[in-house]
């Protein structure tokens, strides 16, 4: 411990086993509650309880629902919450981020807490706010009178206390951490946290979620003590000179300029060795990397650190210099597996590509052997993509891996001839084919394949349950559109803006790309410009928030959008004609030449995908021998089903979770529902709707003999309404 004297040393060390043993710290053995992000610390998604089980599920029914009354009539909103349950009181987050307090088993409210009546100095306005908080994290100390909770609000981590539900006042910043902060220099972009952290013992470990553009800010993974909010330690993701890694960025600077290879998908702790395994995302930006040439570690790889001292173990990189924004989209899975006769404990990372690879958890040495495969390298101009990619042997991959033109949908022939016009546009099929002009299939998707739902293992059959979209998307690149040198207007200024960071979503011709990515033709009739300005600054749906780029640069964006007139968009005129109200309208970007024109899912116009189906899949591996024993589809359009198209699955966001009793429990699909399967076939054996999508993972916990499963139900993706409803089940 820091201290050196003994009593003090007794005193951590009191609350470090305490914080260890105790089942609500959410230890890896407590598998019949729920007092962690995703069951519990190991991210096993598992519960071991019998309640529930194959013979009596058809019984099950609702048992309460909480509705929070906040939601977004826009169908803007979502809650992507996995909650958590300690002595019989459930903590989650509605839409607009407030923090609730619920009995368990009856679904009513304790307390709520809601940050915007505290976070008057920055004018929070949940209206607007970037609203996405995937858990919470519970600790206590020795004799249980201190009970905290840690909750992420945008780019705060609330500290709160359990029982009065208010945030504890000598902690941090006044009862919360800025992760702004502590990341080694001043950043100009985005900043959040949005899926939870994890504790060992008094240290709370965090990542956050950053811009992916080339100004995205540097993502330090940091540790804090859980009782002053003290910065405890940092390891650098972009390494720093002299540091292990360093020596893989051909440019030397990047940790001064560059930003990224962060966490925000959440962590797994071996507690009993007091190793955190810790997945990253892509370097900013994300399509080219002309600037970053090299491997560019640790991003997209998992690292292994010291949990009390963040010291570095072990790290494998999943994608070398990636130009597909292939990021890390989960918390890996902590198991024992049988290997060559010996039992081996292993860590086990899904991915958006289908994959998943497994290690030994001590020492990162592969399970299954994995080749360094050969890849295109015919990238653009100032490009110089990695030669190989590392591919597992197994275990088998739980999503297709190929899409070429014998799978284009033939859902009609009309929409099959339609769709092979626009299949054949885009010219490389390959996977990690360099991002090109012609143009290049991602499949599965930029959302995966595997995302931040993540993966539930039964931890007595070492078998894997994870459900895949099986979703292709066109990424397309483009030149940079050239300013109008003549154009000397506020809006001229914007235009150029808008070429530079908005265009990669929004497109060119600004029409966005469905419910997903909206257009922003005719923006002035929906918005004011003070309104328009809020989304800028705190973000909506899709859109995180743009607050830290220069007001000048918002304030030009802004005249282009809203289509202003010069005496509304600039201050008064002197000798040199209209003068911006804010001078500074010149991009903090650096410069690239090339950008994605536009996140284009490969969807029919009736919105469904153009590949055939199954679209969204539930699948089960063995992590012993590495085999996929049963896929089957998730979800149902149901207006197709009455066509009489076998069921052919939805896209999904959450994931599942998986009980002794016999069952994977998973919601996550776009017909509103909520199923059982049998986890030994696959087979669905019940299901219920829900009030909106459950696009979030299940919790299951067990209380005086009755097991409960709870799902939030916020809606808002990909179109579906919104929602502000927690529902739970049980016999």
């Amino acid at each position: 411990m820091r201290s050196a004297y003994l009593f003090l040393s007794f005193i951590f060390l009191s609350v470090a086993f305490q914080s260890c043993k105790h089942p609500a710290a959410g230890s890896a053995d407590d598998y019949k509650g729920w007092s962690a992000y995703a069951g519990s610390k190991d991210g096993a998604r598992y519960s071991a309880s019998e309640v529930i089980t194959l013979q009596n599920v058809a019984n099950l029914k609702q048992a309460w629902v909480y509705t929070s009354n906040d939601r977004d009539t826009g169908n803007r909103t979502q809650n992507q919450c996995n909650p958590i349950m300690v002595d019989g009181i459930l903590y989650g987050s509605t839409p607009k981020l407030k923090l609730f307090s619920l009995n368990a088993i009856t679904g009513q409210q304790n307390w709520l807490f809601d940050p915007a009546s505290v976070d008057t100095a920055t004018k929070f306005n949940p209206m607007f706010y970037y609203k996405v908080n995937r858990g919470v994290v519970y600790w206590q100390d020795a004799d249980g009178n201190n009970k905290r909770l840690f909750y992420n609000v945008g780019n705060k981590v609330y500290c709160i206390d359990a029982e009065k539900g208010a945030p504890v006042a000598n902690f941090g910043n006044g009862g919360y951490l800025d992760m702004t902060e502590n990341v080694g220099r001043e950043i100009h972009s985005f900043v959040a946290s949005t899926t939870p952290g994890i504790i060992y013992k008094d240290v709370l470990i965090m990542g956050v979620r950053v811009a992916e553009s080339e100004d995205a800010a540097p993502a330090p993974i940091r540790a804090y003590d859980v009782l002053t909010g003290k910065l405890r330690w940092s390891f650098n993701t972009i390494p720093h000179p002299g540091e292990r890694g360093y020596e893989t960025w051909e440019n030397k600077n990047a940790w001064k300029s560059l930003g990224g290879a962060n966490n925000w998908s959440g962590m797994s702790l071996d507690e009993k060795r007091g190793i955190v395994y810790i997945p990253t995302g892509s370097i900013g930006g994300d399509f080219y990397g002309g600037n970053r040439k090299g491997q560019n570690l640790y991003a997209n790889s998992l690292i292994a650190l010291d949990a009390a001292t963040g010291r570095y173990i072990w790290h494998y990189q999943f994608v070398h210099h990636d130009l597909w924004d292939r990021d890390l989209p989960a918390n890996p899975n902590l198991v024992t597996i049988k290997h060559d006769g010996k039992n081996i404990d292993a860590v086990a990372q899904i991915t958006k590509n289908g994959y998943i690879f497994m290690f030994d958890r001590t020492n990162g040495e592969p399970i299954f052997p994995i080749k360094e495969t050969p890849v295109p390298t015919n990238g653009l101009p100032g490009e110089k993509p990695w030669p190989t990619q590392p591919l597992p042997s197994l275990p088998e991959p739980f999503a297709r891996q190929k899409f070429g033109p014998e799978d284009v949908t033939d859902i009609s022939p009309e929409t099959h001839k339609d769709m092979m016009e626009k299949y054949l546009k885009v010219k490389n099929r390959v996977m990690f084919s360099p991002p090109s002009k012609d143009g290049g299939w991602i499949f599965p998707g930029f959302d995966g394949g595997g995302e931040w739902g993540g993966a539930a293992v039964d931890q007595q059959t070492k078998i894997m349950y994870i459900n895949s979209t099986e979703l292709p998307w066109a990424q397309v690149m483009i030149d940079v559109p050239k300013s109008d040198n003549n154009d000397h207007t506020l809006a001229g200024a914007g235009h150029a803006l808008y070429n530079q960071r908005c265009i990669a979503c929004h497109g060119a011709d600004l029409k966005g790309n469905g419910s997903t990515i909206p257009s922003l033709l005719n923006l002035e009739k929906k918005y004011n410009e003070l309104q328009a300005k809020n989304i800028i600054d705190n973000g909506r749906n899709m859109m995180p928030s743009f607050k830290a780029i220069p007001e000048g640069e918002k304030k030009a964006i802004l005249a282009f959008l809203l289509k202003l007139p010069e005496k509304e968009a600039t201050g008064p005129t002197g000798r040199g004609g209209a003068q911006p109200l804010v001078a500074d309208t010149k991009s903090t970007l650096p410069p690239v030449p090339y950008t994605m024109a536009g996140y284009n899912r490969f969807v029919d116009k009736d919105g469904y995908p153009g590949i055939k189906p199954p679209w969204g899949t539930l699948n089960a591996v063995d992590l012993t021998s590495g085999k996929l024993l049963w896929k089957v589809p998730l979800g149902e359009y149901a207006e197709l089903t009455k066509r009489g198209i076998p069921v052919t699955g939805t896209e999904t966001y959450g994931g599942p979770l998986v009980t002794k009793g016999g069952l994977v429990f998973i919601a996550a699909t776009k017909d509103e529902k909520i199923r059982a399967f049998d986890k030994k076939t696959g087979k669905v054996v019940w299901e219920a709707k829900l009030p909106a999508a459950g696009y979030a993972t299940p919790a299951a916990y067990e209380i005086d003999g009755k097991q409960f499963i709870v799902i939030a139900c916020g809606g808002g993706k990909i179109g579906s309404r919104s929602g502000d409803s927690y529902v739970a089940f049980s016999l």
